[in-house]
Protein backbone atom coordinates (compact mmCIF):
# COMPACT_ATOMS: atom_id res chain seq x y z
CA UNK A 1 0.00 0.00 0.00
CA UNK A 2 1.53 3.28 -1.07
CA UNK A 3 0.83 6.71 0.35
CA UNK A 4 -0.01 9.48 -2.07
CA UNK A 5 0.45 13.00 -0.71
CA UNK A 6 -1.46 15.86 -2.26
CA UNK A 7 -0.64 19.55 -1.89
CA UNK A 8 -2.49 19.86 1.45
CA UNK A 9 -0.44 17.04 2.92
CA UNK A 10 2.86 18.48 1.73
CA UNK A 11 2.07 21.98 3.01
CA UNK A 12 0.87 20.73 6.40
CA UNK A 13 3.93 18.54 6.89
CA UNK A 14 6.29 21.32 5.81
CA UNK A 15 4.68 23.98 8.01
CA UNK A 16 4.43 21.71 11.06
CA UNK A 17 8.01 20.53 10.76
CA UNK A 18 9.33 24.04 10.06
CA UNK A 19 7.63 25.47 13.15
CA UNK A 20 9.00 22.74 15.38
CA UNK A 21 12.51 22.99 13.93
CA UNK A 22 12.43 26.76 14.31
CA UNK A 23 11.35 26.51 17.93
CA UNK A 24 13.82 23.81 18.93
CA UNK A 25 16.87 23.94 16.68
CA UNK A 26 17.15 27.47 15.28
CA UNK A 27 16.15 29.36 18.41
CA UNK A 28 18.19 26.90 20.51
CA UNK A 29 21.29 27.69 18.45
CA UNK A 30 20.62 31.40 18.81
CA UNK A 31 20.30 30.91 22.56
CA UNK A 32 23.62 29.02 22.71
CA UNK A 33 25.41 31.58 20.55
CA UNK A 34 24.09 34.41 22.74
CA UNK A 35 25.90 32.86 25.69
CA UNK A 36 24.97 32.35 29.32
CA UNK A 37 22.36 31.96 30.84
CA UNK A 38 20.95 28.89 29.14
CA UNK A 39 18.05 28.42 31.56
CA UNK A 40 14.46 29.42 30.98
CA UNK A 41 14.28 31.68 34.03
CA UNK A 42 16.09 35.00 34.45
CA UNK A 43 19.08 35.00 36.78
CA UNK A 44 18.85 37.19 39.86
CA UNK A 45 21.37 38.26 42.43
CA UNK A 46 20.89 38.04 46.20
CA UNK A 47 19.02 41.34 46.25
CA UNK A 48 16.48 39.99 43.76
CA UNK A 49 17.58 42.16 40.85
CA UNK A 50 17.53 40.55 37.43
CA UNK A 51 21.11 40.33 36.21
CA UNK A 52 20.64 38.17 33.08
CA UNK A 53 17.75 36.96 30.96
CA UNK A 54 17.56 34.39 28.16
CA UNK A 55 18.00 35.76 24.63
CA UNK A 56 14.73 34.24 23.41
CA UNK A 57 11.70 34.10 25.67
CA UNK A 58 10.92 30.45 26.48
CA UNK A 59 7.23 31.14 25.91
CA UNK A 60 7.99 31.98 22.26
CA UNK A 61 9.98 28.79 21.76
CA UNK A 62 7.34 26.65 23.45
CA UNK A 63 4.58 28.35 21.49
CA UNK A 64 6.28 27.61 18.16
CA UNK A 65 6.72 23.94 19.03
CA UNK A 66 3.12 23.61 20.23
CA UNK A 67 1.85 25.40 17.11
CA UNK A 68 3.81 22.94 14.95
CA UNK A 69 2.29 20.02 16.85
CA UNK A 70 -1.21 21.49 16.45
CA UNK A 71 -0.67 21.81 12.68
CA UNK A 72 0.41 18.16 12.51
CA UNK A 73 -2.54 17.12 14.69
CA UNK A 74 -4.98 18.94 12.42
CA UNK A 75 -3.33 17.33 9.39
CA UNK A 76 -3.74 13.91 11.01
CA UNK A 77 -7.42 14.58 11.65
CA UNK A 78 -7.80 15.74 8.04
CA UNK A 79 -6.18 12.54 6.77
CA UNK A 80 -8.39 10.43 9.04
CA UNK A 81 -11.66 11.95 7.83
CA UNK A 82 -10.89 12.20 4.14
CA UNK A 83 -11.77 9.08 2.23
CA UNK A 84 -9.52 7.85 -0.54
CA UNK A 85 -11.10 6.58 -3.70
CA UNK A 86 -11.74 2.87 -3.36
CA UNK A 87 -9.57 0.56 -5.38
CA UNK A 88 -11.09 -1.12 -8.42
CA UNK A 89 -12.57 -4.29 -6.95
CA UNK A 90 -14.40 -5.73 -9.92
CA UNK A 91 -14.73 -9.47 -9.55
CA UNK A 92 -12.96 -11.52 -12.16
CA UNK A 93 -14.01 -14.88 -13.31
CA UNK A 94 -11.29 -17.46 -13.13
CA UNK A 95 -11.81 -20.78 -14.78
CA UNK A 96 -10.07 -23.87 -13.58
CA UNK A 97 -8.10 -25.94 -16.06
Amino acid sequence: MTQQFDIVDKVALAVGAALMLLGVVVLGLIEVLAGQPYGAAPLTNEAGEVIATPAIDPVVRTGLVILGLVVLLLWGVYRAITVDAPADRTPREVTAD
